[in-house]
């Protein structure tokens, strides 16, 4: 395996990746609470984690990537109040919405969405251990944490508990212990409920992670990921709960954390309301520039949204690459040998079969194909802490050097060099996600799985009665070309030509 170097926020400096059992890697992301639409800074880190498991898939790794879905949360009972629905129906509808803008925008790599509310029990058994271990103590149906119990509390972000002003960054509340314990579990009769030994109530937001992770990935897994405003206190506290209820350490081997997305200089967040949803930024931009745009900086660098002049930037770099890409295409469908005619009734191969058949067929040539080299260098680049910035460079030259290759000699070239000079563009495609617009990298086991994924939620609102979104559903599915029929109790969905 080529050796792959991270960031590792808990480390503070660049460490090798090495993998707990190799060449299996376990990935977690803290997902989306889905109270309202997603925006782009939601989106750039799922696009950047998605890169992340493509190119280790890439080098041969089997990645196993979970990542949550935070369906159980005062904020999604607030906005169900406001709307006067079923909190079911915000966090379904919502996380419906979601699921497409990611598979828009070529995010799918994704093993396991795990919802909250289905792991309740495993969230009120983790906190009876912690119970039991001295680490956190019921007050009057709420459970907490107790933070001075955990010496390393604060390791990763760098906060000292001391420093913690009640009022200003903890909630000031008499059933707590210290200002700075957190709620495990929270007393609660109105919405979404569970019987509890403590009563009735829900979950507090770090516990529910750490219950998931724990039972999916085990205590102790390789990458935990997220945007860098969840180091605290989230992260911090999943990291406190598992370690103290598992006895092992550490949670993650690494911790990466992705830069914030700011509009107008300021952090772009739904609690402050300056935010610019997925959906909105679909319908802006294409899913491909989208892609590339947040491609635009290193994913630990913060990321500076200016409008649709972003945008508009990344649309005309974009294609650039794209132009280069597409005449490269176009000499490989020319150029594509015809099969035998003795074949009879056999399909011939597609072009794109055949540049495939190349790919698995041919010798890479470090020393004399450019092509090689520069794919190489694209590879040296994401092994250099995921400089997808750098890799997207490489590409940007070297679609120069085929430009200035194809005025030459287009007419002389064989299809084993068309081949050989799309050699970056495919693994951009592959690995970086880009170009998917220009078809031929379609996964049918993906499409599936995130058909399943939208059934499975239309399953959920007819079980409670929710036929309003059980039709918004089907009929998005069918506006996505996907017909789906209900016949003897049973759904079956195809693909409309």
């Amino acid at each position: 395996m080529r050796e792959v170097r991270v960031h590792s926020t808990l480390a503070g400096k660049l460490v090798p990746l090495e993998p707990r059992v190799p060449p299996r890697i376990s990935l977690f992301v803290c997902g989306i609470t889905p109270y309202k639409p997603s925006h782009i800074g939601h989106a750039r880190t799922m696009v950047f984690f998605d890169v992340v498991a493509r190119f280790l898939s890439h080098l041969g790794y089997h990645v196993f990537y979970l990542q949550n879905v935070t369906d159980v949360e005062d904020k999604i009972l607030r906005q169900a109040t406001e709307e006067g629905v079923d909190p079911k129906l915000v966090s379904e509808r919502n996380f419906a919405d979601y699921l497409g803008e990611m598979n828009a925008l070529g995010v799918r790599s994704v093993n396991l969405y795990a919802r909250c509310s289905d792991y309740i029990p495993e969230i009120i058994a983790q906190i009876e251990t912690l119970i039991a271990k001295g680490h956190a103590y019921a007050s009057e149906g709420d459970v907490y944490y107790s933070v001075g119990t955990f010496p390393t509390y604060g390791r990763l972000s760098g906060q000292r508990t001391e420093e913690l002003q009640p009022g200003a960054r903890v909630e000031i509340n008499p059933k707590k212990r210290a200002p700075e314990d957190f709620a495990l579990w929270k007393s609660e009769r109105m919405g979404p409920t569970w019987e509890s030994p403590w009563g009735k109530g829900r979950p507090g937001w770090h516990i529910e992670d750490t219950a998931i992770t724990v039972n999916v990935l085990g205590p102790s897994y390789d990458i935990h990921g997220g945007a860098s405003e969840l180091k605290f206190p989230h992260h911090e506290a999943e990291i406190a709960q598992a370690e103290a209820a598992t006895g092992q350490s550490p949670l993650a081997r690494i911790w990466m954390h992705t830069g914030l997305l700011n509009m107008h200089g300021e952090k772009m967040s739904k609690s402050l309301g300056n935010v610019l949803p997925t959906g909105e930024a679909l319908r802006i931009a294409r899913p491909d520039v989208l892609r590339f745009y947040f491609m635009s900086a290193h994913y630990r660098a913060p990321l500076e949204f200016t409008g649709p002049a972003s945008f508009e930037e990344a649309e005309r770099a974009y294609q650039t690459l794209e132009g280069t890409y597409q005449r490269l295409r176009e000499a490989a469908a020319r150029l594509a040998p015809s099969a035998p005619a003795d074949r009879g009734a056999e399909a011939t191969p597609s072009w794109l079969d055949q540049v495939r058949h190349v790919e698995k067929t041919r010798v890479p040539d470090l020393a004399h194909d450019r092509g090689d080299q520069v794919t190489e260098a694209m590879v040296a680049s994401l092994c250099n802490d995921f400089s997808i910035r750098e890799a997207t460079a490489s590409l940007f030259a070297w679609s120069s050097e085929v430009n200035s290759r194809l005025a030459a000699e287009g007419d002389r070239l064989t299809f084993e060099e068309v081949v050989a000079l799309m050699g970056p563009f495919r693994f951009a495609e592959n690995v970086l996600g880009l170009f998917s617009h220009l078809g031929g990298t379609g996964n049918d086991t993906t499409l599936s799985k995130l058909v399943e994924m939208a059934l499975e939620a239309r399953t959920r609102a007819r079980a409670r009665k929710d036929y309003a979104e059980a039709d918004r559903i089907r009929d998005e599915l069918h506006a996505a070309g996907i017909q789906v029929e209900d016949s003897g109790g049973k759904v079956r969905w195809t693909v409309r030509p």
